[in-house]
This record gives structure tokens, sequence and C-alpha cells, in this order.
């Protein structure tokens, strides 16, 4: 129980917990029939500094905890349950929770203190209108358009920084030292060991809800996990991009930004994990002084996907390597998923600066690597472009789903550290503003103009269509049913 001691850092639920706490503290010292001063008796501890637990403003110490206990005569588990001890506590835990969100602030209202005489029903009304004032207010602001900002903003801070994280790298490896990580690959066991260490257990299940890759029950300290691959994602990465939540202290988000934000630092706390900075930096260093730097190798050193290791190594390149470059992940049409560049190259962009979603050039690694004889093997380039000529990796991580390009570019100075260099394929490119490949050869266009009318399937994608809610596109419903059905286990 060392997670609320004093001088531990709050965690992901630890602020709910001394709410929580607090709740049971007063309902166990009511039940027995004590009041602030004769509890506070037996513990040595003044009234108010036990109003300050009970309202859950104040962490206590290992040591009152024990105190409390043994004055309250319950085991100390007793006053940590996560569940509230009955219906009146869990609405005044979940009002107080709501008072402290950003979207009640703004209706101005002083602080409502719920005495003893307020009844039940009157908290679930007020409880009933600040869920209906959360889903107005993400119906309002999870629009594509808003979400292409928030991207393209997002995008942004990561080009400054060099897509480097260093409060993520350190938290990563604090994690790794705590259950003795030395090097190589993370083992199945370690990552097991990981989760246990912050005092979760894993549960794999057949029955998640389709809208969710993992559940974290935080009341009975659970992670439940599909036994297959969903999507591009391992089992073993979405539990760590999970555990990644809880370990970044990250809250319920606020808006669609923010959502973003914590999942893309989630995936960055994985990462880390699974290829760790300090196995990977000294790894890299001396394959860039072998002239031997290769996505795939540094795959299959540390265990990971083609595009957790290209992802990986624009994390690490700028930072430890003093290369720049580019990464792109995008689908047999062209369409952008995810990118990121710090190498100059100008990606196709909507109006809000938003890249995900466009078509990718032609002419670029991502599109030609489908047209390889043998596209599942890596494929090398080099591409003349308005900003200068890049040398390009490509591979094509095959799924269930649909098949995606992974790219990795840098600059035609920084080729020479790569395997793969010796290539002769080239290729020309004059997008996103050139006429290279958006608009068909004129002898084509001449014989074709006005005769065709394709039907267009609809082009999904994760910024086209955002659902209303604090996680777009969890149902719910869906969640508790879920939960209800597997606390019994």
């Amino acid at each position: 129980m060392g997670s609320l001691v004093s001088e531990e850092p709050l965690s992901l639920t630890q602020e709910l917990d001394l709410l929580a706490f607090g709740q049971r503290l007063r309902h166990l010292r009511k039940q027995r029939g004590l009041t602030l001063s004769e509890l506070g008796e037996r513990v040595s501890r003044a009234p108010s500094q036990l109003s300050l637990l009970e309202n859950g403003k104040r962490e206590p110490k290992l040591s009152l905890l024990k105190s409390l206990a043994a004055a309250l005569n319950v085991p100390v588990e007793e006053l940590l349950r996560r569940q509230p001890p009955n219906r009146r506590a869990q609405l005044e835990i979940a009002l107080e929770e709501a008072q402290r969100d950003p979207i009640y602030q703004s209706l101005g209202l002083p602080k409502l203190k719920v005495s003893a005489r307020v009844p039940n029903d009157v908290l679930e009304h007020i409880l009933a209108l600040y869920e209906e004032l959360k889903a107005r207010a993400a119906k309002g602001t999870a629009t594509p358009e808003e979400a292409r900002v928030a991207n393209a903003e997002l995008r942004r801070r990561m080009r400054e920084q060099g897509n480097y994280f260093a409060e993520i790298e350190k938290a990563a490896a604090g994690a790794l030292a705590a259950v003795g990580y030395r090097s190589g690959a993370l083992s199945q066991s370690m990552v097991m060991a990981l989760v246990s260490h912050f005092g979760y257990t894993v549960h794999t299940v057949q029955d998640l809800p389709r809208s969710v890759r993992a559940i974290m029950d935080l009341r009975n300290r659970r992670i439940y996990v599909k036994h297959q691959q969903v999507g591009m994602h391992s089992p073993r990465t979405i539990l760590l991009q999970t555990l990644g939540h809880l370990v970044l202290g990250h809250r319920k988000p606020r808006d669609f930004a923010d959502f973003l934000r914590q999942r893309t630092e989630a995936n960055y706390f994985a990462a880390a994990v699974l290829v760790p900075e300090q196995a990977a930096v000294p790894y890299l260093k001396e394959a860039k002084q072998n002239r031997a730097l290769s996505v795939e190798d540094l795959r299959d050193v540390f265990a990971v996907s083609y595009e957790m290791a290209a992802h990986r190594f624009t994390n690490l390149a700028t930072h430890h390597l003093d290369l720049t470059c580019h990464f792109v992940r995008n689908d047999a049409e062209g369409i952008i998923y995810k990118a990121y560049e710090n190498d100059g190259i100008v990606f196709p962009a909507d109006e809000q600066g938003a890249i995900e979603g466009q078509r990718l050039c032609q002419q670029w690694a991502g599109r030609q690597v489908f047209r390889s004889p043998d596209r599942f093997s890596v494929y090398y380039q080099y591409c003349d472009a308005p900003t200068g000529t890049y040398f390009c990796v490509a591979h094509v991580d095959p799924s269930r789903e649909r098949d995606f390009a992974i790219t990795l570019g840098v600059p035609y100075k920084e080729s020479r550290w790569f395997r793969g260099r010796e290539t002769t394929l080239r290729t020309k490119s004059n997008c996103p503003t050139g006429d290279c490949c958006r608009r068909p050869p004129a002898e084509l266009a001449q014989r074709w103009e006005g005769y065709v009318w394709p039907s267009a399937r609809a082009n999904s994608h994760v910024l086209a269509a955002l659902p209303p809610g604090s996680f777009p596109g969890v149902d719910d419903t869906d969640v508790y049913t879920f939960l209800e059905r597997h606390s019994q286990d």
C-alpha cells in the first residue's frame, strides 16, 4: 500500500481514491458511533486533521492508516476499498468530481456543499443534468474540423521537440528499473511484472466491447484485454498503452485535443517500454557508426512491429543521433493515417493544416512499395521532391483488416548512415502542389474526360467522424455492462 504514502506522487486514480477513502472513513466512524474528537483521541490526531481526511483533501501516511484501521477494528484493506460504502457516498463522490470539471465550473456556480439533509434524489438530478451538459459540450466540439485542428497542433508540438518527450522516457525507465529490466527485448513475464508493480492484474477475455481495445477497471484494479491482436496492435502493446494512462497520471479527457494528446503519450510510453532508451540508443549509435542503421534490425532486436520500430526511431533520431527524419503510415490508396516530420518534407494538408486523411503522392515510397514485386520485403528508394532529395525505407505491415505501408525517410545527406542506400530506384515528385500524380496525363484526360461516372466508395477515416463523449466512439453502456458482468469473476 505504498502508493498512499504522502511522499508518493498521485496516480491516475488516487484523487478519486482519496474521496472514496474519506467517505469510507466517515461511514465506519459513524457506524461505530464515534465523533471526530473521539476518533482523534484514539489515533492521536486533531479532529481538524481527520476532517480533512474525510473530505478527501489530505493524503494519509501509512502509519496513520494502520492506526485508523486499528481504532475502527477493521483491516487496512477495508479502508482502501475503491467501492464507496453506500449509494449516498457514491453520489457525493460523483458530485465532488463533477464540480472539479471545467465544464461544470464554466457555469460560474458557487461550490455546493452537500449536507446530510440533502436527499439522494436531489443529487441524482444534479448529476443527471451534469451528464447531459457534458454530452452537449462533447457534441459541440467533437467535429472533424476540430479534430483536424487538434491533430495539426499536436504534430507541431511533436516537431518542435524532435518527437522526443523526456518526461515519458523517464517514466518508462523508472517503471522498467522497478521490475529489474537490464537489456534486450522485453519478455512477457516482465510485462506482467510491470502490471503487477502498479497494483493491477490482467484478465484476458473474449467478450470485450467492440468499441474499445482494453478496459481498466479502477475499482477492482484489473485490466481487461483480448487474447488476439487488435488491428495493428499486439495484446502486450495494448496492455502497455493502457498502463501508460495510469503511469502518466491521465485524467478523463476535457476535449478531443486532450484525448488525442493522452492517446499519443500512452502510445509513446508503450514504445519506450518495449524499445527502452537505455538499450536502444547504444545499439543505434553503433549501427550509425557502422553505417548500418536499419528499422528492420531494430524491430527484430526488440521483438516489436515494424511500425513501432520506425516510429520509435523518430523518438530517438534527433535527440540522440543528430538526424532529422519523417514517418508515414498510409494504406494502399495512399490515404495518410499517421505522419511526422522534422526534416523539411512537405505533406499534403487541408486548410486546417491537418495531413491525416490526405492522399500521398504516388511517387513517394509509401505508394511505390505497393507496386513492388514483393511488397512485404523492405523497399528502398530516393525521391526528388521540391524541398530536396530524400532516402526512404518502406515496408508493408499486413493485417486482417487492411495493409498499411510504413515509411521512414531522411534527407539525402543522411542516407550514408543507412543500410539500403545503394538502391538505384529513384522517383521525382512535384507534390503537394505539382501535377506529377494529382491530374491524369493529358492524353488520357483527352480521351476519357466526360465519359466516366465512377461510383465512389465511402472514405472512412479515424478523423472523419467523431462520436460524442470523453472517449470518442466508446459505448459507455457496453463498457459498464461488461464490467458488471465480470466484477463477480
